[in-house]
């Protein structure tokens, strides 16, 4: 009953303040993060042309988070999350302890994206028997060639099969699970998205479109979809501009920070490449990096001025596609 109340009293505390940020401008958090994202990891085994990690273009270093890191996080905030994504760059499947991390977080909300590459009879039963509350699988086409135009070094087939392992296992098991199939909507692939509803169906797994993300600008027309209602951008002159007005505010900065392998807090999850570090926890809890000056002058210039922050102009945040 009191870590109930805590974990309300946290919401509505850290919401209030949010909500005086937009009025007052005041950067100050009340109370800790309701999400985080934690990355296991920022190898992948796939290249995908506009990822920073399989593109090669991430400058920051390689590695694998600690499970005693990752220990020290849930003890601190674990009575005030509602929910935790076991992602961020990289494919989370490939670190080695991943169900050492399933088995820490069980008793919050956690959710795993991944390619699909791993998902196999030799893990499907742990999965499902995890405690794992969502598992997102990357899937951006309805055939091989489609889907390995954008997932490149991938393969449809291991993907489709680790995908039926996992419903199949889900059913054995009687989990509770879901499985949802993220399929990033491109120029390529538009074409297809009738067919990936009945894909997902057939598979047991739900379908999420999602708009992408295109990072390097020159290549806007070779992803961007002909049909706009799957696009992010709008096209304005001879720019792209995100279909956003990208006004002073935004809730990943009071409710949704992420912390990289390494133990870094950093804003969000589009600071791919963690440029802007707020602390870490390797020296510091993260309540004292989540209140600090340093992380109150960055809320103050998301309040103050939010498009001129790089990462900001690529961001979907508040930006409501219609399917």
């Amino acid at each position: 009953m009191y870590q109930h109340f805590k974990k309300t009293a946290n919401l509505f505390g850290s919401g209030y303040s949010y909500i005086r940020s937009i009025v007052s401008g005041n950067p100050e958090a009340i109370g800790m993060p309701l999400a985080i994202g934690a990355e296991l990891t920022n190898h992948c085994n796939l290249r995908c042309p506009e990822c920073p990690s399989g593109s090669g273009t991430l400058t920051r270093a390689r590695g694998f988070m600690d499970p005693v890191l990752f220990q020290k996080i849930i003890d601190e905030l674990s009575p005030y999350l509602y929910n935790i994504n076991l992602y961020f760059q990289g494919e989370p499947m490939l670190h080695p302890k991943v169900f050492k991390f399933l088995e820490i977080s069980r008793n919050v909300k956690t959710v795993i994206s991944t390619n699909g590459h791993y998902l196999n009879a030799d893990n499907a039963e742990q999965l499902v028997k995890s405690g794992l509350d969502k598992l997102i699988v990357s899937l951006d086409g309805a055939d091989q060639e489609t889907y390995s135009a954008y997932r490149m070094n991938g393969n449809f087939v291991t993907v489709i099969n680790g995908i039926k392992t996992v419903t199949e296992a889900k059913k054995r098991f009687s989990s509770a699970i879901k499985v949802e199939i993220q399929f990033l909507v491109n120029k390529i692939n538009e074409n297809q998205v009738g067919q990936m509803e009945r894909l997902a169906s057939d598979l047991g797994a739900e379908l999420r479109l999602k708009s992408m993300q295109v990072a390097v600008r020159e290549n806007m027309g070779k992803w961007l979809p002909v049909d706009g209602r799957f696009g992010r951008y709008r096209l304005k002159g001879d720019e792209y501009f995100i279909k956003s007005s990208l006004p002073n505010r935004c809730s990943r900065m009071w409710f949704n920070p992420v912390i990289t392998w390494d133990g870094k807090v950093i804003p969000c999850c589009f600071d791919k490449d963690a440029e802007y570090i707020m602390g870490d926890l390797n020296q510091d809890s993260f309540r004292e990096i989540w209140t600090s000056p340093k992380y109150r002058i960055f809320r103050k210039s998301i309040l103050t001025g939010r498009n001129m922050i790089e990462m900001c102009r690529n961001c979907s945040s508040g930006l409501h596609l219609r399917f």
